[in-house]
This record gives structure tokens, sequence and C-alpha cells, in this order.
């Protein structure tokens, strides 16, 4: 389906003598196969292997060039964006949906499954999934093509980065029952497997090393993707750099460090956020 959408599109915009009314009404449906869920940038096998699928974005940057710019006023609320990639905010109720009033907005392409809870401000890019009965907590953002899943808790000014440019870059995947504390960011394809725990101020990336004090060892990434493994508990931390200058001056370096694996004791701890849903 998504071969025959990129074949049209492409073929519109390199007819002269054709209008652009298909390449319109192909995207317009790649739109509502995101939103619904049949089509994400990334998903996980039966496996639970994570394959990422570089069609997505490739439309997604053809939305961009489809579109023309275009204001919107409603009320007090103003915007100017892509005619074709304004907000979409229909049937919230039945999908058990909640978006607090406060400046939240939801770009179209990203995917909000039920039970999800959207505190203001609050912002979703486009290709973004957000799975079931996931918090998405005030300041926050889910970057573009972003993977979030179950039971995700993303707490205040936490940044989950987007990507859409290279089409060849990996998309940030959150797993199911993993919680990103406040003002972390995760960014670069960084991967968070189930249940992990992110610690206020943990910043992430795919050149960043991790630091097992449990198992004694220094997570890097693979193939460009860092993994933090299920159930760790991340907090940020700090190495000693080894140069004469870095030990006369007591510089250090920012190193995030697993300090444990999530147990009974951690899981209690965040009982409160389940009185937020």
């Amino acid at each position: 389906m998504l071969n025959k959408l990129i074949e049209t599109i492409e073929s519109s915009l390199q007819s002269q003598n054709a209008g652009l009314d298909a390449a319109h009404q192909a995207f317009s449906e790649f739109l509502q196969l995101l939103e619904s869920g049949q089509v994400r940038a990334a998903y996980p096998d039966k496996d639970g292997n994570w394959i990422c699928d570089m069609r997505v974005k490739k439309l997604i940057m053809f939305g961009f060039k489809l579109g023309h710019l275009e204001a919107h006023e409603q009320g007090d609320f103003q915007f100017c964006d892509k005619h074709n990639l304004w907000p979409s905010m229909k049937n919230l109720v039945e999908r058990r949906i909640r978006i607090v009033p406060g400046g939240t907005t939801v770009r179209r392409g990203a995917c909000i499954q039920s039970g999800v809870t959207l505190v203001p401000p609050a912002y979703v890019n486009i290709g973004a999934y957000i799975d079931e009965a996931t918090m998405i907590d005030s300041h926050s953002l889910v970057g573009s093509c972003a993977q979030i899943g179950k039971h995700c808790h993303i707490s205040a000014a936490a940044q989950i980065g987007g990507v859409i440019e290279p089409v060849g870059a990996l998309p940030v995947i959150i797993e199911d029952n993993a919680f990103v504390g406040g003002n972390s960011g995760v960014y670069e394809g960084a991967h968070i497997h189930a249940g992990a725990v992110l610690a206020s101020g943990t910043i992430l990336t795919k050149s960043t090393p991790v630091f097992d004090l449990v198992n004694e060892t220094v997570i890097r990434p693979i193939d460009g993707v860092l993994h933090i493994p299920q159930n760790a508990v991340v907090v940020p931390g700090s190495r000693a750099l080894k140069s004469d200058f870095a030990r006369q001056n007591g510089l250090s370096a920012y190193a995030p460090l697993i300090i444990k694996y999530r147990d009974d004791k951690t899981d209690s701890a965040l009982v409160l956020e389940e009185l937020l849903r």
C-alpha cells in the first residue's frame, strides 16, 4: 500500500501537465493510515525486534513538499502551517483521549491510542505513535516518528527527540511501562526497553556511553542505536576526565549510570503516577 502511495505522489510531482489532486489524495490516505496506527515509522515484529519503515519518512517529506502555508484562526488560537498538516482533534471522547485545556497540539499524522492523557502544554509531531494509557506530562515534546509504548509516563519538560531527515535515521523508541523523568532528553534513535526508568535530568543520545554499575560494563551504541536494557534504572552521573589539565581543575564529564534494575521497591515509588491518570 505504501509503495502505491509513493508511486502516485512521485508520478504527480514529475508530471508537468497533470494536476496534484491525486498526490494530495494519496497523502491524505497516508495520514489516515498513520493516525489509525495501521502504518508506523517503526514497529516490533512477532519476536520483539523493531523494524524501521523508511517509506513512512519518505511520505512525510512528500507531504511537506505538497503543502502550502496557510493561516488558521479559531478564537484566540492562531497558527500558520502547511495546510495539509493542521492539528487533528477528532473523536477524542470515543477514543478516550484526554487533552487537558491549556495549549496542547497534536499534529496530523500522529497516532494517539485509547486512554492516553496529554497535559498542557505538550506537543506531538507527525509520525509519532503513543500507545494505550500513556501519560504525556506538561511541557513535554514527542518528536516526529517517535514510538512510545503502553502505560508509559513521560514526565514534565521531558523531550523525546524526533527524526525525519535523514530518511535512514532511526526514530526514538520507548517500550511499554517505561518511566522518563522530568527534564530528561532521549534523542538520536535511542531505544529504551520495557520497564526502564530514567531519573530526572537524564540525557541519552546515540553517542552517550552508559555505565552499568550493576554488571560493571559500559553500554555503547550497537549499529548506531543506544539500547537501555529492560528494567534498568538510569540516573545522571559524571566521570573524571584523565588529562593533566582536567585533573588539575577537577573536571568531569556527564555520564548516565545504571544504578540498579527495577524491583518491587522501584515500582512502589511509581504508584503515585497511576493516581494522575
